[in-house]
């Protein structure tokens, strides 16, 4: 598809005189039903912390990891095992295939509709995982645009993003709409062919449509650290793992029945590098080195939707005295609440 670029500059230009005048309502206020989240950056260690937490608390796991959502991804994506999930019931984990993703706002109607499962047992519901969007969806009551994908449109706007290129299409979504953009790499042109699609299709600024109106339950919010050296060997090691585990014949097996590597789900970390190399277009040693480059990348990039200093986040360092430092915190969350959990 032709697209002239020069038109579809002085059409933003029209967009975006008229965009200005969207408003953002207001949000409610939180309700009491209680949730515990527990985040952290990959290799952190959360699943094994998680699954004593929820032993101890009775408590259900609601997965939010987006990798974690295909069937047949399990080595690549670090998935709780098999025996993992039997001691603990998980949610949100196996519930799609690597060529149908989901989007932010299926996954959070998803989620709400387990933690409000989990309530109805009188059980309590333990969100865990380190997608942002996700757990920030979730505890925020983000208002996600329920616009339907325009085909069309989408063609046009992808095909304006490959000729001009997927950083000056970001840009203009940046000039249209500077908060949306600020939430996208300006690498990933998906995200921002998306947010253009809903921005043409309701007229209205895709952050506009991302209000926040809280969910009715009250979120205690944890978080898991590790020094930085201490993170990367634990990366570097686990990355070795999954390669020991059989994450070669995970790819291959993907790749055998037709998953290509342009899928979302198939570029994610690992995924993608693996699998030039069963391609014969990248040696091995050069594919393990970038899954460990991109692996310290995306632990950076969590770390903006988690920092550091972050007041909604109660942070301890990952150790022996983790466990039992989280455990009095939930408890003392729990007891201040009106609903108590078993």
């Amino acid at each position: 598809m032709v697209l002239d670029t020069k038109k579809a500059d002085v059409a933003l230009g029209f967009c975006y005189t008229y965009l200005m005048t969207s408003t953002h309502p207001t949000p409610s206020s939180p309700g009491t039903q209680p949730l515990v989240v527990l985040v952290g950056p990959t290799a952190v260690g959360k699943t094994a912390l998680s699954l004593q937490l929820a032993e101890a608390l009775h408590a259900e796991i609601v997965s939010a990891d987006s990798r974690l959502l295909y069937r047949g991804m399990d080595i690549g994506t670090a998935k709780p095992t098999p025996a993992e999930r039997a001691r603990v019931p998980h949610h949100l984990i196996d519930v799609t295939t690597p060529d149908k993703p989901w989007s932010l706002a299926r996954f959070q109607d998803a989620a709400y509709q387990a933690i409000a499962d989990i309530h109805a047992r009188g059980r309590l519901p333990l969100l865990v995982g380190g997608t942002g969007q996700y757990i920030w969806a979730v505890v925020e009551g983000w208002q996600i645009p329920r616009v339907a994908p325009r085909p069309e449109l989408r063609r046009a706007l992808e095909a304006w993003g490959q000729e001009i290129g997927a950083e000056a299409l970001h840009s203009r979504l940046a000039w249209l709409d500077p908060q949306a953009a600020a939430g996208i790499l300006p690498s990933n042109m998906r995200r921002t062919v998306r947010a253009l699609e809903v921005i043409f299709t309701t007229g209205r600024l895709f952050s506009a449509q991302r209000t926040r109106q809280p969910p009715p339950y009250r979120a205690l919010v944890l978080g898991l650290t590790r020094p930085r050296p201490e993170l990367h060997q634990r990366i570097d090691a686990r990355i070795e793992a999954m390669l020991a585990a059989g994450w070669l014949d995970e790819v291959r097996r993907l790749l055998s029945v037709g998953y290509t590597t342009d899928l979302p789900a198939m570029s994610g970390i690992g995924y993608a590098e693996l699998a030039a190399y069963l391609q014969g277009r990248l040696p091995l040693d050069d594919a393990v080195q970038q899954i460990r480059r991109r692996t310290r990348r995306f632990v950076r990039r969590q770390a903006n939707w988690f920092k550091p200093n972050d007041p909604r986040i109660h942070w301890f360092s990952a150790g022996d005295a983790s466990f039992p430092a989280m455990l009095t915190a939930i408890r003392t969350f729990l007891a201040a609440g009106s609903n108590q959990v078993p």
